[in-house]
């Protein structure tokens, strides 16, 4: 079980995404990845979310030339809002937590 901070880091890596989408997550997962592995995966996943959602919202940017754009586009967003609450419960919990529709690309 991971302890009370790393908790709260990993949580905060969620929370601070909805102020600052990159650079909040970026230097918590930074100064503390190599001290915590509950962290650093952590702060693998999230950002595996925000590489695969922007792809996401780019193909529905694309796709609003046939209109079907603009709806996936809502999709996508209020997808990403409601893992984002679910991940940072997660992380608060102590738990990992996978991210559904995400590219693993960071490892």
């Amino acid at each position: 079980m991971p302890s009370q901070d790393e908790r709260l880091l990993a949580t905060a890596i969620y929370v601070t995404s909805f102020f600052t989408t990159i650079v909040g997550p970026l230097i918590i997962w930074l100064l503390k990845r190599n001290e915590s592995s509950f962290i650093d995966e952590h702060g693998k996943e999230y950002f595996n979310f925000v590489i695969s959602y922007g792809v996401y919202v780019l193909i529905s940017g694309i796709l609003t030339i046939v209109l079907i754009g603009f709806v996936t586009m809502w999709i996508a967003g209020i997808l990403a809002f409601i893992f984002t609450i679910v991940a940072a419960v997660k992380a608060y919990e102590g738990k990992e937590y996978k991210i559904p529709l995400v590219f693993r690309i960071i490892r």
